[in-house]
């Protein structure tokens, strides 16, 4: 039994372990998370492994060892991948630090092939060779780098400091030349500037900015005047401010440049010029862009004058200025434009309708169009506004279709309210909208601009069908408008159809009340430009014909124009005999003397004036003959006159030798 009994003993103690029993069962205040375990692992791992022996090369074979490997274990890692750049920089490099140029020139070479666009290869590869002194390969490389990345301003940077720091003052001025073409960044321009000044070049620098300014910011104007300020030039920074004032106008206005412009009179002593640039861009500028503005205007009041200054610009005054102004005379169309204006600055949109409404409200009492040239605008304005700034198409839509519902079309019309209603539905894309509204314009008051405004439309959206049914549409309207056939039959004649053109120009010179040069000159022109055999001969036929033709014009002017037309195709295309023919044809000019007579029918006078005598006329044979028997006494005259001249003279020079 003993046996069993120590074996229930043995049990019974394994069954009970010892634990340690824990006091504080709280988390610990500093938590570590298996990735701190596991980076900390590895960086004790990295720190037992201990270091790589140093190699000693005692001859030159073992060198040449050493290096085969490197460059074995270099050619290997670019042959794994050879889009990782960093490999062929690190093996570049590594053959720089052996002075083995022409390898690590070969590496960069093989590296550009691979990635033409990494700035950092471009860059190493140039600053190897500065390095070693090699400055022709470096220029090359600059080259290279900023023909293929023009855009990447680093490389420029690079190679004008190059340059610079040679000595090389023409060379780097070249380089920031080629720079400028590229209109990069307004550093570089500073850059370019700050070149110059360090070799005291103020011309130079001037040009620069002159250069810049123009397509440059606000800011950049500033900086120009305080340049010119800076180095004396007083005169010339004032320029620089009116320019930039008269260059951005009242479109692009901005509080900045009058500040500083304010600010610069200031230093200069010149207070009253100082308040009229405060009041003048107070005028224009809208009151949420102009706290600066009030700030520095107040501050300058301070200074120097009294609050009366501000207290002109509160917009509160001025507005009850305008209501005054508008109260006397409703049609006063001019202080509604400002009151108008002064409220779309600072007002929300229901207020700046209510104004608009209040100021259309007050149609003109005559139905003249002189009358109603000023208060078309306030419609013009009113959908211009709902469109831009309210961006409500609808509205906009509505305000110019109650505007050409108001207008009496029986006895004047505005072609351009047509046109910016068509122009506005076009930018809302519906051409079917424009041209039903040009449409209507043209049926209910054809004019030539609403006519020429439908070509246009047309043309530029290529419906030359349409174009060619306007130009009908045109000619009915206006046979005798000159300008009108000609575009017509230029039209024909850049879609190719030549037959068709020359059939316009013919029906054109037949047109009874249509005895204008310019069309017979563009039908001579036209016939010119066609390529034949025969177009020298049709060219001078129209020619002929419409010398006949303007024969018994009134305006001898028309006839002398067509002639001196005629007269200079000769000169260039035609033979001795037929400049001859023309140079005959031509007339002489005349001075005449007529009566003028009062507008109250009493004799005024007489006046001169100058007339042509055609030699083709048999009606001026008579007068040419007479004309030509004048001359010749004239001649005859001048010529016994300085005969007895000289008589006079020799009877004097005997005299006296007496």
């Amino acid at each position: 039994k003993q046996p069993a009994n120590m074996a229930s003993t043995a049990a019974g103690k394994q069954r009970i372990p010892k634990v340690a029993k824990v006091k504080n069962k709280a988390p610990a205040e500093v938590q570590i998370t298996a990735e701190q375990l596991l980076r900390e692992a590895k960086e004790r791992e990295l720190e037992l492994l201990p270091p790589p022996p140093k190699q000693k090369i005692t001859d030159e074979e073992e060198l040449n060892d050493y290096k085969l490997k490197k460059r074995k274990g270099f050619e290997d890692n670019i042959r794994k991948n050879r889009t990782v750049i960093s490999n062929w920089i690190k093996y570049a490099q590594w053959e720089d630090s052996l002075k083995e140029i022409q390898r690590a020139r070969s590496i960069y070479e093989r590296a550009l092939d691979v990635e033409h666009r990494n700035i950092t290869l471009w860059l190493k590869y140039a600053e190897m060779e500065m390095k070693n002194r090699q400055v022709n390969h470096a220029r090359n490389i600059w080259d290279r780098a900023i023909t293929i990345l023009p855009r990447v301003s680093q490389f420029w940077y690079k190679y004008t400091y190059m340059e610079e720091m040679l000595g090389n003052v023409a060379g780097c001025r070249q380089v920031f030349e080629r720079w400028m073409e590229w209109e990069p960044e307004e550093q570089a321009w500073h850059s370019y500037i700050n070149f110059e000044l360090r070799y005291k070049e103020v011309e130079k620098a001037r040009s620069i900015y002159e250069q810049y300014i123009l397509s440059s910011h606000l800011k950049n104007w500033i900086k120009y005047a305080r340049f010119e300020e800076k180095h004396g030039y007083i005169a010339h920074a004032r320029k620089v401010f009116e320019r930039a004032v008269e260059f951005f106008g009242e479109e692009q206005v901005d509080e900045n440049l009058y500040v500083a412009f304010a600010k610069f009179e200031e230093k200069q002593k010149e207070f009253e010029r100082v308040r009229v640039i405060y009041k003048y861009a107070l005028d224009r500028i809208p009151k949420q862009q102009a706290q600066e503005l009030f700030k520095n205007y107040t501050i300058f009041e301070k200074k120097f004058g009294d609050r009366r200054g501000i207290e002109d610009v509160i917009v509160s005054k001025r507005r009850f200025q305008y209501e005054e102004e508008v109260k006397a005379n409703p049609h006063n169309y001019d202080a509604w434009f400002d009151y108008l204006r002064l409220v779309e600055s600072d007002a929300d949109p229901d207020t700046v309708r209510d104004v608009y409404e209040r100021a259309i409200a007050n149609t003109p009492p005559i139905q003249e169009k002189r009358h109603w040239r000023r208060y078309i605008y306030l419609w013009i304005n009113y959908a211009l506004y709902e469109e831009l700034e309210v961006k409500d198409p609808e509205r906009t839509r509505q305000v110019y279709q109650a505007c050409l519902e108001l207008i009496p079309h029986k006895k004047f019309t505005f072609a351009k309210l047509w046109l910016l209603y068509a122009q506005f539905e076009i930018r809302q894309k519906n051409l079917q909208f424009a041209r039903r509204a040009l449409g209507n314009g043209v049926g209910k008051c054809p004019k030539n601009k609403l006519f020429k405004g439908y070509i246009e439309l047309e043309l530029q959206l290529r419906e030359f069908d349409r174009c060619r049914k306007l130009y009908e549409k045109y000619l009915e309207y206006s046979p005798e408008n000159c300008t009108t056939w000609i575009k017509f039959a230029e039209l024909e004649t850049i879609l190719g159809d030549v037959e068709r053109a020359r059939a316009i120009f013919e029906l054109a010179i037949g047109q009874p009340r249509l005895d204008m040069p310019e069309v017979w000159i563009s039908y001579a022109q036209f016939e010119l430009s066609v390529e034949s055999l025969e177009r020298l001969d049709k060219c001078r036929q129209v020619y002929e014909e419409g010398n006949k033709g303007l024969r018994n014009c009134e305006e001898k002017e028309d006839r002398l124009m067509l002639l001196e037309s005629w007269r200079d195709f000769e000169a260039e295309f035609g033979t001795d005999s037929t400049r001859e023919r023309v140079s005959k044809l031509l007339p002489e000019k005349v001075k005449k003397r007529r009566k003028v007579t009062a507008e109250d029918g009493t004799d005024a006078g007489w006046e001169e004036y100058y007339d042509y005598i055609f030699p083709e006329d048999s009606a001026n044979q008579p007068n040419l003959k007479l004309l030509a028997v004048a001359k010749m006494w004239k001649k005859q005259q001048e010529q016994q006159e300085e005969k007895q001249q000289e008589k006079d003279q020799q009877d004097e020079e005997q005299q006296e030798e007496h």
